[in-house]
């Protein structure tokens, strides 16, 4: 069984190094398309998400619920590890899906909430009412999302969670200074 001597890696050599460039088959591999078949699957992709986009209140509506059932959860049951968690995840899944769904200003709030149950030393001395009022917003921005979101109240709600969230993750955490850049940090949810 002999090598094709035309697919043998092409070896210049320097005083010092060489450097060896293997030969492209991938040439082979691919054929031309004229323009009439030309592939755009940003495009492809955009028209679904169009398609989609009448399911997007209802999808987060749904992600509001399971954020409701996981408060009640701590409410009834306290912060244990399987409550805090799902609160967590919940408030995670709304933060990660709000932008895309076109609700940038739940996706705030949401992420402020996961700050607090991420920072917060002790998850049963946090107010209650603070995580309250974030799942109250969340929820509000959502169901109210056309008129709220268009006089500029939902993003002016968030910004003010996040600087209240702020201000107490502060305060607890001012004997750890390891988490407090952490705190200070602008957030990461994507603008619209």
């Amino acid at each position: 069984m002999s090598r094709d001597k035309s697919l043998a890696p092409k070896v210049e050599a320097f005083a010092d190094h060489q450097i060896i460039t293997p030969h492209n088959t991938l040439r082979r591999a691919i054929r031309r398309v004229e323009d009439r078949e030309r592939d755009d699957p940003v495009g492809r992709a955009e028209q679904a998400l169009a398609g989609l986009s009448g399911e997007f209140k209802s999808w987060m509506r749904s992600e509001c619920d399971r954020l409701a059932a996981a408060h009640l959860a701590v409410l009834v049951q306290g912060f244990t590890p399987q409550t805090r968690d799902e609160l967590f995840r919940a408030a995670h899944d709304i933060k990660g899906d709000a932008v895309t769904f076109g609700f940038p200003a739940a996706g705030a709030a949401a992420e402020s909430l996961c700050r607090i149950i991420e920072h917060a030393p002790n998850l049963d001395a946090v107010p209650a009412e603070l995580i309250g009022h974030h799942i109250d917003a969340i929820q509000a921005i959502v169901r109210e999302h056309n008129t709220i979101e268009k006089a500029g109240v939902a993003q002016e709600l968030s910004d003010r969670l996040r600087g209240i969230a702020d201000e107490y993750l502060m305060l607890v955490n001012k004997d750890r200074p390891e988490r407090l850049e952490a705190i200070a940090s602008p957030g990461i949810v994507p603008a619209e």
